[in-house]
């Protein structure tokens, strides 16, 4: 008798656990997203979803509809209060030195969140997938992926019978920043059919202008033209840089477009313009 009525009540335990259980509720597509990366902003646009953005942070400038819309603050220090204010049903970024704690302030307040890597090409089509699906764009995140994964094979096709010089990318100059290996840089290099003279160390290791001649790159990328006088520091007459050889043979490249550097939808294009700096012989 006790075995029977243990029995009845897991079984009505059971049932009652079924019915307190909540329904999943429908998937609704968001009609208002703000976005805290240009990554991520870069990417609505790509697949169409431009209208739905109502809010972005100080560094989304492209495409140029979206410098309209209401900053909420940076990378790093975005801002809670402009956020909540628009009324977002979604908060897209890269994740960041901010991301953990925003996200859990925003989902705290029944608000979606997805800061996805962004760190290397993969990272990039992972971005573009996700965000299609929480727009319901699918088809079109799949379009554009395969277009950047076409143009990378397109690339990688012209740069593999070329000599590959090693280089140094260069993101600050003052302190001296470059790509190390297994970073973002060290992939568009390789991608751009170079090798990446830093080959130890960090991701983006400090270094000083003694350590930086004796890599004794061919090539040295200067991507940190933003800098204030970024472009006019790496000269011959400089000094320490007048001992390195790719200064001395005028092989320093100048990068002022941000497509190179930026972990978006048009990452392809960046790798084609860094190629193209790195064989001029070549149209890419």
């Amino acid at each position: 008798m006790a075995s029977f009525n243990l029995k009845w009540l897991v079984v009505a335990l059971v049932c009652m656990a079924c019915r307190a259980a909540p329904r999943p509720s429908a998937h609704v597509t968001p009609s208002r997203v703000v976005s805290l990366s240009p990554s991520t902003t870069e990417t609505v646009a790509a697949l169409g979803a431009l209208r739905v953005l109502v809010g972005r942070s100080r560094y989304c400038d492209y495409p140029p509809e979206v410098l309209a819309l209401p900053e909420v603050g940076g990378y790093v220090d975005p801002n809670l209060e402009a956020i909540v204010a628009l009324e977002p049903q979604l908060v897209v970024g890269a994740r960041g030195p901010g991301g953990r704690r925003i996200d859990d302030a925003l989902r705290a307040r029944s608000i979606d969140t997805y800061f996805p890597e962004a760190s290397s090409i993969a990272d990039i089509l992972a971005m573009v997938r996700g965000v299609g699906q929480r727009l319901d764009r699918t088809e079109a995140a799949e379009q554009v992926a395969t277009r950047i994964e076409a143009r990378l094979a397109e690339i990688a096709e012209r740069t593999k019978t070329l000599d590959h010089p090693r280089v140094v990318l260069l993101f600050g100059v003052q302190p001296i920043v470059a790509a190390g290996p297994k970073s973002f840089g060290d992939e568009l290099l390789s991608r751009a059919g170079a090798r990446n003279a830093v080959t130890t160390g960090s991701a983006y290791p400090t270094l000083d202008v003694e350590a930086l001649a004796a890599l004794d790159p061919d090539v040295i990328v200067d991507a940190a033209v933003g800098e204030e006088h970024g472009a006019q520091r790496i000269t011959k007459g400089a000094m320490g840089w007048s001992r390195m050889r790719a200064v001395r043979d005028d092989h320093v490249v100048l990068v002022a477009d941000e497509v190179v550097l930026r972990p978006g939808p048009r990452v392809a294009e960046g790798v084609a313009t860094l190629a193209h700096a790195l064989h001029p012989q070549v149209a890419f």
